[in-house]
């Protein structure tokens, strides 16, 4: 509940004007961040005070037009992102959103909402998604499931350092206890240790039910911590985040391992709708597929980047769907295979790392919700927890699935750059 002594403050800001609170800000005696706070709930008005300020000290314009002013921040729903998703804001960029689909998945239509500024992009997933359909659509399988998060610690020995990690695996239901007493979803599977000198690096992996769940697992590790430190007084916590995680970074640990969910999505593609649909032979796409999604790949030294391009599809689904976009870098790990069966043209993804959930973060803004619940993924799933998640990383596996199709085959047979021509190269206005 506010206190009095807040109401009376915000009171005193709402009274003055735009101007003297510009000049409260410039003394110091009203923080930058804190405008929104001082005059809750009319955001539009903070939002618009930071912009003069912007204006006017940070990027002053001699033009009669400021170029902030192109960008828009009235009728926004600031009241779901303040204090949770941005700060210092100014305004939002919009971005288009188109859909490709309904793909036929798991015996269900589902539609594929993208935002992209790359033109082709969805009209090629789109297109993959009409092949998929029409030779019966595709399955997905969720392999394995759990958030991770590696806190580093330094213990004072090499000895101390091989106690723990034996301790670790000796004691795991202590550490589940008082990791599980921090969440009423979070449930703790493993810990994985792995030392360097008299650091420890701990990984845990948790179930996170619907959510992407980082500061879910994140608060119970610090929990799990407090109780280490029972046992061994000299651990010294030097990052709650050592790396060993992987999050937002490329790592052979995430590829092998896993994080967040491992998801296969594969389809039979008949042979007369690889020749009618994608203008290409069966043979043609197995073959370039092994040498530039493997051999090319291998060649690069690749670590999880055995595709044509799941990036571009992850990216413009977690946009759309509210997810983390920084997350793309390990989410879009992925191995594309193709086989001919028969006459037929197998194709599969296998993607050990999507992350993403059905609540928190940019999930509950108003477009990425609607969004969300147009693919019947909306918040948390009561009656079967982590089910909403799980639903997103298979639209996900899906969406790569149809982009790769339809790339692959744009490439064996050298349409891509007139796709490209004609769908993203309308001169500028």
């Amino acid at each position: 509940m506010m206190r009095m002594s807040q109401i009376l403050q915000k009171t005193k800001w709402a009274a003055l004007s735009n101007a003297e609170i510009m000049k409260a800000v410039e003394e110091k005696q009203l923080a930058f961040y804190a405008i929104e706070q001082a005059l809750a709930p009319d955001y539009d008005r903070a939002i618009e005070i930071r912009r003069d300020i912007v204006k006017k000290n940070w990027c002053p314009s001699s033009k009669p037009s400021h170029p902030l002013d192109a960008v828009p921040f009235q009728n926004y729903n600031w009241e779901k992102v303040v204090g949770q998703s941005c700060e210092n804001i100014i305004g939002y960029v919009p971005i288009p959103v188109g859909v490709a689909g309904p793909l036929l998945l798991d015996g269900n239509r589902v539609s594929i909402p993208m935002a992209t500024t790359e033109g082709a992009l969805i009209a090629s997933t789109h297109r993959g998604a009409s092949a998929i359909n029409s030779s019966g659509g595709c399955k997905t399988s969720v392999l394995k499931e759990g958030m991770t998060r590696a806190p580093v610690v330094e213990v004072s020995s090499l000895e101390e350092a091989a106690a723990l990690t034996k301790f670790c695996e000796e004691n795991f239901a202590v550490l589940k206890a008082a990791f599980e007493s921090t969440t009423r979803f979070g449930k703790l599977n493993s810990i994985k240790t792995a030392v360097a000198g008299r650091k420890v690096y701990l990984r845990f992996t948790a179930f996170t039910g619907d959510a992407m769940g980082m500061n879910m697992i994140t608060k119970g590790c610090d929990k799990a911590l407090e109780t280490l430190k029972e046992h061994f007084p000299s651990i010294r916590v030097l990052a709650l985040s050592g790396n060993y995680c992987t999050d937002k970074k490329p790592s052979a640990i995430n590829w092998i391992e896993g994080r967040g969910k491992t998801v296969i999505a594969e389809a039979v593609i008949k042979s007369d709708v690889v020749l009618k649909t994608l203008k290409c032979s069966v043979d043609d796409i197995v073959s370039l597929n092994v040498d530039k999604n493997l051999i090319g790949s291998a060649m690069a030294g690749s670590v999880g980047g055995f595709n044509a391009h799941a990036a571009n599809v992850v990216a413009a689904v977690y946009i759309a769907l509210g997810q983390d976009p920084a997350q793309v870098v390990e989410s879009a790990t992925c191995i594309t295979t193709m086989n001919k069966v028969g006459e037929d043209l197998l194709i599969s993804v296998t993607m050990p790392s999507i992350e993403v959930g059905a609540v928190g973060g940019g999930t509950g803004l108003t477009s990425q919700r609607a969004l969300l619940e147009c693919i019947n993924c909306g918040g948390a799933n009561e009656a079967e927890p982590g089910a909403n998640a799980r639903q997103v990383a298979r639209v996900v596996a899906g969406a790569v699935l149809c982009g790769e199709l339809s790339l692959m085959a744009g490439l064996a047979a050298g349409h891509l750059l007139s796709a490209h021509m004609n769908l993203n190269r309308k001169p500028q206005q």
